[in-house]
């Protein structure tokens, strides 16, 4: 109680680091952004007592692998920077607080959990390190497009640790844990027809869009909530003309499962869809992005030790199934004990009204610190 007291006291200091992270803006597909937010946290881990090394990408913003403590062993600890906000949101809704809830872009999903990880590690390092293991905590810049650059680098991580935690938030309001996520698929429709024109020669052509329209139908016709399967078409596009029978049409599909059996059912029905109008065809490419992330015995321990540091503090923990993905789901599924959203309690990820609980940045915080010094002997 006295470690959360303290921590309590650092409020007005986490708000203040967590306002600077927010204001540097850093959405997924902004290479130049993301490694500005990379080069600055590059320089708070070093003030804080970590040994920063940034991951140079090609293919998207610059990842920062941070290092507190040393041991053969280490614990891996996922934080993700991008967000789904273009550049110049900050400015239409700038970091705000109102009473015990703080605003912002990104503030929950999921820049709030790179700041509780900042102040749980150097709390630690602050206090002579008593873990016998090292930590090693990933800011990537990717996750939020399915990690394409830094997944090889987070998996390579997770095989040599004895457990992740990852900072994503908590289950919206209740602030639950996730010891299960489903399973994410992304795929892309492209559907090829004729041309022609509608007035004067419909029959020579072959509409794109048409076929589009029936595939999303029997796409949508797969959602099977009893198994926890969902398939929704998200964006679709085609044509150019009114009075043009449409040449093409293409749509982007999300598939969420909570079973690979599901998966494997699922996803060669949707890879398998053909043509039912005459003079189109059907072409789809995608798989599973993400694989589900099962609640294995590993995860339920790692739950319970946080269970018994959050009795210890006076709070409340309860557990959940996420709909979403994160990238806990890489790691689960290599059989490493993974624990995920232990970063902010709030709502609205994704979200105008995005927003984070202030007083359970510093409980959140404490509960880190405990569970660390748990597993990390």
């Amino acid at each position: 109680m006295a470690m959360l007291s303290q921590i309590k006291s650092q409020l007005p200091e986490m708000l203040e680091l967590l306002k600077t992270m927010v204001e540097y803006e850093s959405p997924s597909h902004d290479k130049e952004a993301c490694d500005a937010l990379v080069e600055w946290l590059r320089g708070v881990v070093t003030e804080r007592g970590g040994l920063a090394e940034v991951m140079h990408s090609e293919g998207s913003g610059n990842q920062l692998r941070a290092t507190w403590g040393s041991g053969e062993q280490q614990i891996l600890i996922l934080c993700h920077l991008d967000t789904v906000w273009d550049k110049g949101e900050i400015a239409r809704r700038p970091f705000r607080v109102q009473g015990d809830l703080a605003f912002g872009p990104g503030i929950y999903d999921m820049k709030a959990g790179a700041v509780i990880t900042l102040f749980a590690l150097s709390h630690l390092f602050w206090q002579g390190w008593p873990l016998q293991k090292k930590v090693v905590a990933l800011f990537t810049s990717d996750e939020e497009v399915g990690s394409p650059v830094s997944r090889p680098i987070i998996e390579r991580e997770a095989k040599k640790s004895t457990a992740v935690l990852v900072l994503e938030p908590a289950m919206a309001v209740s602030g639950a844990l996730k010891t299960a996520r489903k399973g994410v698929g992304d795929f892309h429709i492209r559907i090829e027809g004729v041309a022609a024109h509608s007035g004067s020669a419909p029959e020579k052509g072959a509409s794109a869009v048409l076929e589009l329209a029936k595939q999303v139908i029997a796409l949508h016709a797969m959602t099977d909530m009893a198994q926890g399967t969902t398939v929704n078409v998200g964006v679709v596009s085609g044509g150019t003309r009114a009075n043009v029978v449409a040449a093409l049409a293409e749509a982007h599909v999300d598939l969420r499962v909570s079973t690979m059996a599901e998966a494997e059912r699922v996803i060669p029905q949707i890879l398998g869809r053909v043509a039912d109008t005459p003079g189109t065809t059907v072409t789809i490419t995608g798989g599973l992005n993400r694989p589900p992330m099962d609640r294995s015995v590993g995860i339920a321990m790692l739950y319970a030790a946080a269970q018994s540091v959050a009795t210890s503090l006076g709070i409340t923990l309860s557990e959940g199934s996420a709909g979403g993905g994160s990238d806990g789901n890489f790691t689960a599924a290599l059989g490493i004990p993974t624990l995920d959203g232990l970063g902010a309690v709030g709502d609205g990820a994704h979200a105008l009204y995005e927003q984070v609980s202030i007083p359970h940045l510093a409980e959140r915080t404490a509960l880190l610190i405990g569970l660390l010094e748990q597993i990390g002997q």
